[in-house]
Parts: structure tokens; sequence; C-alpha cells
């Protein structure tokens, strides 16, 4: 938990240990040397991130590049919170089913206070997107990604909100092929060139709950497209996608996998969701 400057809270990724990760040892250890910081931090931030499940990414970069400027530790992301937001949510409403008022109105109180604080230094009213807070420096991170789609995601943003995310993200991350995570290309798998299934069920439920039927059926399209496509060229159903160029995904500390459970998942949901993208799947 963070102590944000006005006295509210709001979490981080963190993991409890400070030594290199086991498979990836030596990479750490080089990473810890290159980045002229504590290597007990550097190792925290490593694994922080690897936590996260976005490993790795511009997003934990202090200079949006290289990793050994990571400081994952320091950053309040939107994503986490905005699963939290809606963990709390559910447990209201399974309170109030309960009919257990003290804990009704106690999750209640802890989601309101999570959307105030999140409204307050993760939403960046200029430029129309929800973004990271580096709570260290007392700054937004600024950088565009998808993870600006789970408050729609989970329910948090307004309307007001929601369109102008809804815009930016046409504008911004969608490509040929879905949803782009983000619009740096630093060499990681979870930045440019690539797309992945989870976000792309993210952004189309997002959007769909707040109307904007239009775009989510066209990210959806795009993404069974790029599916299709590589699996007609391949065989194979991959864990990542370049959504620039409909190819498989690269990038990152391992070669891309094949046979992924949330590609089969997330494009099997898509064609469910869309019984037009099956027939269209099909010629």
């Amino acid at each position: 938990v963070v102590e944000m400057p006005d006295g509210s809270l709001l979490n981080r990724y963190w993991d409890a240990r400070d030594v290199p990760r086991d498979e990836g040892y030596r990479n750490d250890v080089l990473t810890a040397r290159a980045s002229g910081k504590p290597p007990a931090r550097v190792y925290r931030d490593i694994r922080a991130a690897a936590e996260s499940g976005w490993d790795f990414s511009s997003r934990w970069f202090g200079d949006r590049r290289h990793m050994s400027t990571i400081r994952t530790t320091a950053i309040v992301p939107v994503d986490l919170n905005s699963l939290l937001y809606g963990l709390e949510e559910a447990i209201a409403r399974g309170c109030e089913e309960k009919r257990d008022l003290a804990c009704e109105h106690d999750f209640d109180a802890r989601a309101h206070r999570r959307r105030e604080a999140m409204d307050h230094y993760l939403w960046d009213a200029g430029a129309g997107y929800f973004t990271d807070y580096d709570w260290r420096e007392a700054k937004s991170r600024d950088e565009l990604s998808a993870a600006t789609l789970y408050p729609l995601f989970v329910g948090l943003a307004t309307p007001r909100q929601a369109a102008r995310v809804a815009a930016v993200t046409q504008s911004r991350l969608l490509k040929g092929g879905g949803i782009v995570t983000t619009n740096v290309h630093s060499g990681q798998q979870w930045d440019a060139p690539n797309g992945w299934a989870p976000l792309q069920w993210i952004a189309v439920r997002g959007l769909a709950r707040y109307g904007d039927d239009a775009l989510a059926h066209d990210i959806a399209r795009r993404w069974v497209a790029t599916v299709r496509r590589v699996y007609a060229n391949t065989g194979k159903i991959f864990e990542k996608y370049d959504v620039e160029h409909a190819l498989p995904g690269g990038g990152g500390e391992y070669p891309v996998q094949d046979g992924f459970g949330w590609t089969n998942g997330v494009t099997r949901g898509l064609l469910q969701l869309y019984p037009d993208l099956r027939s269209a799947a099909a010629r």
C-alpha cells in the first residue's frame, strides 16, 4: 500500500524478496550492475514487474527504454488499482446479498475512496486517459498503455472519461491487428508492436460496458482476423501477436510460446460475443 500526498491509499506491485530471480539470475545481476543503484532495490523492482504480469514493459522503466532504469515499486499502476476497486465492489455486493450491512458499508467506502484517489492521481484530464503515477517523484507517468482500459472494464470510469479513453484508444492504440500494448518500441514483450489476448478482452468488454459497441466490435474483428491469419500461415496459436503486422509476437527474454490458453480462451469468447465473426472466420 502506498500513502499518497493527500493521505489517500493506493496499491503498487511488490515482491517480498530482493534477490535475483532463479530463472533470470545472470540477467538480473547484469541489470543491477548497469543501473548504478543498490542491487537489492533493482532485484525487487524486477521481481515486482514479474508479479505484475507485464514482464517487461516500458511502463516500469524510468527512461521508458532500458531495463537498468526499472522502478516498478515506485509506480502506482492503473490496472492493479482498477482490479482492486472491482474486487472491493464485488465484496460489497456479496455482503449486501448476505445482508451484512457492516461489511457492505466497509467495502463500499473502500471502493469509493479508491475511486476518488484514482480520479485524482491516475486520470490525466489533459490527455484524456488513465495512466500510472510515480509516487516517489510525485508526478504522472504520462505514458499511454492498454492499461488505460481497465477502469472501463470494472466500471470505475465516468461516462465522459470512458468516451475520452475510447477516442484515444481508437486514435493511438488501435492497430491493424488489435490493441497494441504501448506505443513504445523498447524490445520488451509488453510493448509495441505486441498485443495480448487479455488486453483485447479488457478493451472489448470495457468499451461495450459504456456503450461503444462499434469500437468494441472492431477490436474483436481485428484480433480474430490476426489469430486466424497467423494460424493459417503457421498452424499455431501463440501467446502474443505483433498487431502492427499480423505476425507472431516477439521481444522479451524468451521465444514466443505456442498454444497459449488465454489466446484460445479470449478468441473463443470473442467469437461467442460476436457471432458474425464466426462466419467470417469460417470463410
